[in-house]
């Protein structure tokens, strides 16, 4: 079977549903192929903080109404360290912006509900999806679709096919720059549907680790603690999780701490991966294709959205007009952003976990303890963080 579109999407994360729905609202057509089931991607638990521009984002593709609803507007968060909590507000530091709290599983599913109803889902299951045509001027998709071959042939390949995808791999070796920093920890994560221990995000600089009291709802939390990357799942019972937790929020935070049975548990590495340019002819990186960032600054789904904020003015432009203008700008101006959320993220991961150079009595330890003095004393310090926080403009 062979489909004709002006954009083919490769990929039904929230960076390629949000892009052709954007498109779509524009009367510009797309092709969405995607390698799992609608299940299997509606069932990944990743990130809930969306800075503004995110939500308004979703707002113009005309899929905010259930966030505004069910979304939980926080204006600031606690810093914990030395088993002091301290709030930093947003609101009074900034313009006035906040961050949502809704998950990027609810986004998903926002999105995968408008694509149903306007009668273009995904083609889930694409199996073995290839890109060709690209130095020739005829860029294509080929894929297994349901056991038969199906081409989908368009003017332009967006990958939003994640770390691993085909996309990035497509790009000559010799136009792309990688660059990458592992961390040498990850983040054992639970879901459980208790009641949040505080109604802002708490992030804890503990002497054993970094730990995060997140949460997704009024009545389903999320919560982190730093572990080994060697570590498995199965080392970490319920009991064991808690235990941990409550310990390391200390006296003022931890006996509030709500316990209860594990709906999903994981560890995540954390890494720094940043790759360049973002586009390769009629070939286009968007999100996690093109970068990743560690989850501290809760930055990776709105880095995302912003990649297809530039992208959408650039087809837009492109299909009403012909001019690519916006699209020869689409990599550098996507990077420009990409960097400080980078720096962003890496800064304040160091401020909060702790390293392996960071032994509690040592130098890198006392250094990491100033540097938070500092920040909850300083107003100019916690207009940055603020700022950093609810997401620079795009």
């Amino acid at each position: 079977m062979t489909l004709k579109t002006q954009v083919g999407i490769i990929g039904s994360g929230p960076a390629g549903l949000l892009l052709s729905q954007l498109l779509h609202k524009q009367g510009i057509d797309s092709v969405i192929l995607e390698k799992h089931s609608r299940a299997h991607v509606e069932g990944r638990i990743r990130a809930g903080i969306l800075e503004q521009g995110t939500v308004d984002m979703l707002d113009e593709a005309g899929v905010g109404e259930r966030l505004h609803e069910e979304g939980l507007i926080h204006d600031g968060i606690g810093i914990q360290f030395n088993g002091v909590n301290h709030r930093i507000g947003f609101k009074a530091r900034d313009t006035g912006k906040t961050v949502t709290v809704y998950g990027q599983t609810e986004v998903t599913k926002d999105l995968m509900d408008a694509h149903a109803a306007r009668g273009q889902d995904p083609f889930y299951e694409a199996e073995d999806v290839r890109i060709s045509g690209i130095e020739a001027g005829t860029p294509t998709l080929k894929c297994l679709f349901q056991g038969k071959g199906l081409e989908v042939q368009c003017k332009i390949i967006v990958g939003c096919d994640g770390y691993h995808g085909v996309s990035r791999q497509s790009f000559p070796s010799d136009v792309l720059n990688t660059f990458e920093r592992v961390y040498p920890f990850g983040w054992l994560g639970v879901l459980a549907d208790v009641k949040p221990v505080s109604e802002e995000l708490i992030y804890n600089n503990h002497k054993n680790g970094f730990a995060l009291a997140s949460q997704r709802s009024a009545t389903r939390s999320r919560y982190y603690i730093q572990c080994e990357l060697n570590e498995s799942v199965e080392e970490w019972s319920d009991d064991r999780f808690w235990e941990t937790l409550i310990h390391m929020f200390g006296e003022e935070v931890g006996p509030k701490i709500e316990t209860g049975p594990s709906i999903e548990k994981s560890i995540a590495p954390l890494r720094s991966f940043v790759a360049e340019p973002m586009r390769y002819k009629s070939l286009f990186l968007a999100g996690d294709s093109a970068h990743v960032v560690p989850p501290t600054g809760a930055k990776g789904l709105n880095l995302a959205a912003s990649d297809v904020h530039y992208l959408t003015e650039g087809l837009v432009d492109y299909f009403s007009t012909g001019s690519t203008s916006g699209l020869d700008l689409y990599s550098d101006r996507a990077l420009a952003r990409v960097w400080t959320a980078i720096r962003f993220s890496w800064w304040f991961t160091h401020l909060t976990h702790r390293f392996p150079e960071n032994e509690t009595h040592g130098m890198a330890y006392k250094l990491q303890i100033a540097e938070l003095e500092y920040l909850v004393q300083s107003e100019s310090a916690k207009a940055s963080l603020a700022e950093n926080y609810v997401g620079l403009p795009f």
